[in-house]
């Protein structure tokens, strides 16, 4: 009965909860080669920094939430004031931050909101994107962006969207719904950023944010790559911009648009707080994105041809307001590895509990039938989700996993008929497991290749948090602050549960033997002696 409890309790909370709900996506921790002020703690001067970065969500283009290189993470900290352990500094944010960590050129840049400003002579609400010194937290320099209005910009949310480092260049979606493109050096001098281009969405491309626009961008050889946000009214649903699109290529020295699509189009049933990712199957490459419809959607990145789509939910699901119906769309961002493609759909959690399905693609098939047939839609067939039967031998289904549980649970007090339930959190693969999370707080883990389950955990509270995998451990953080610390593996362990004291929305990032994790009012620096 928690779970439904705790649905009831959602819903009460109101529209400032869904908004936050809106903000996932947010990833740990992958090698990437690099390039080469918040008081620090004492005793922790500034230091070499390493080779490595974590420079957009997910690390790489496939998104990915898994970091093999870095060892020495801590599998234990502390951060209450005169009782912190394996706490390298700490740098003060806002009271949210949705946006980032992400790590590149010895800076991590992290997006917040305004409520403990900076700048003395710039108070208020507005959405902030600060940029810290990797080696001892001290602040550089930030960006602030004012209000769009409450319809499409709630309160206190702050800049969501996890900014993209390429070069010397930082590239973020501000809660203006503007894309953003800034020197990545800013200027220490004044604190301030140098905005080198700026693409209005809502003024150039006619799009409607539904309450935020919180998009990763998706840097591709000359190419960003981002999800408008373009949605529904958030108090009446309607729809005002049907033909604005939902995902455009724009050309990343200049700003200009290369290419726009608007797929969903009418079909968007609430908002679109997804990312994209990218793959290159076969000689193909192809930039992927989760619409507001359910559908996944896979463009030739030069071009914008749609390639292929699949349906992620049953086609016998109907999507009703408020949290009721079966059909969900896509929040969370997808994920590739080894030529397939992991992504769960959700909803807002406003919208409370509901029955869900996490998905596997196979890249390699769906780009064989996109080569032939521009657009092939290689979903499941008449909701059969068996990928051997005869009526999916054009699908690119590899494995489903959820939906209503068969039989029911003769439990009349159980408080669940389904087997995963709606998620806004991206997935972690690594040796052959897929680690997902849902929004009613059970953390599964299961085969990459099969979709067998391995097993299950109970947070005994709500999450949004996207799981990470790094050094050999899972990291899920949760709604009351506890922070779960899982061994990697498929055999279930009890894990380490540290309490980071605020809500712990964004996975943490491990680059060069730190941990950097947020509770929203401060980046916290973990690592061991």
């Amino acid at each position: 009965m928690r779970l439904l409890a705790g649905s009831q309790a959602w819903r009460s909370v109101g529209v400032a909860v869904a908004l936050l709900a809106l903000l996932l996506g947010v990833a740990c921790s992958r090698p990437v080669p690099s390039q080469a002020d918040a008081p620090a703690q004492p005793g922790s001067p500034p230091g070499p920094v390493g080779d490595r970065s974590w420079p957009m969500l997910g690390g790489t283009p496939q998104r990915n939430l898994v970091s093999p290189a870095e060892k020495g993470i801590p599998g234990d900290w502390a951060v209450e004031k005169g009782k912190q352990k394996n706490v390298k500094w700490v740098a003060p944010l806002g009271n949210f931050a949705f946006g980032g960590p992400v790590v590149a050129g010895g800076k991590i840049f992290v997006g917040t909101n305004n409520e403990k400003p900076r700048d003395p002579a710039i108070t208020g609400d507005r959405g902030v994107l600060m940029c810290f010194r990797e080696a001892d937290g001290k602040f550089l320099w930030q960006a602030v962006h004012d209000k769009l209005g409450e319809e499409n910009d709630y309160p206190h949310q702050g800049v969501a969207s996890t900014p993209a480092v390429d070069g010397d260049r930082l590239y973020y979606v501000s809660n203006r719904c503007e894309l953003v493109c800034a020197d990545a050096g800013g200027d220490p001098a004044t604190g301030k950023a140098k905005v080198l281009w700026t693409l209005d969405m809502v003024k150039e491309l006619g799009v409607y944010p539904a309450w935020l626009a919180s998009s990763s961008p998706l840097v591709l050889g000359d190419l960003v790559f981002v999800v408008t946000g373009n949605g529904r009214h958030p108090k009446t649903a309607e729809f005002p911009a049907p033909q604005a699109p939902s995902f455009v290529a724009v050309h990343k020295k200049t700003g200009k648009l290369a290419w726009k699509d608007n797929s969903p189009g009418k079909e968007v049933m609430d908002g679109q707080w997804s990312s994209p990712a990218a793959a290159e199957v076969g000689g193909q490459a192809q930039v992927i994105f989760g619409g507001g419809d359910g559908w996944l959607y896979a463009f030739e990145p030069a071009t914008g041809k749609l390639l292929w789509k699949f349906d992620c939910n049953p086609k016998a699901s109907v999507f009703k307001p408020s949290g009721r119906g079966d059909r969900n769309y896509l929040v969370a961002t997808p994920v590739v590895h080894d030529n397939r493609l992991y992504i769960g759909v959700g909803r807002n959690p406003q919208d409370g509990q509901g029955v869900g399905h996490l998905w596997c693609v196979d890249l390699g098939k769906a780009t064989e039938k996109g080569k032939t047939n521009k657009g092939h839609d290689v979903s499941p067939v008449n909701d059969n989700f068996d990928p051997n039967a005869p009526v999916n031998k054009d699908s690119a289904l590899a494995w489903h996993f959820g939906g209503p549980l068969v039989p029911k649970p003769k439990d009349e007090e159980a408080a669940r008929d389904y087997a995963f339930g709606r998620t806004i959190s991206t997935v972690a693969v690594a040796d052959g497991l897929v680690y997902a999370t849902e929004f009613d707080g059970f953390v599964h883990c299961l085969d990459a290749r099969t979709g067998k389950q391995h097993w299950e955990y109970d947070l005994q509270g709500s999450t949004w948090c996207s799981p990470c995998v790094v050094d050999g451990k899972v990291i899920v953080g949760t709604e009351s602050g506890d922070t779960f610390i899982f061994p990697h593996g498929k055999e279930r362990k009890e894990p380490t549960k540290v309490d980071m004291k605020q809500y712990v929305h964004v996975p943490p990032v491990a680059v060069n033997g730190v941990l950097y994790i947020t509770n929203g009012a401060n980046l916290y620096a973990i690592a061991g002696k």
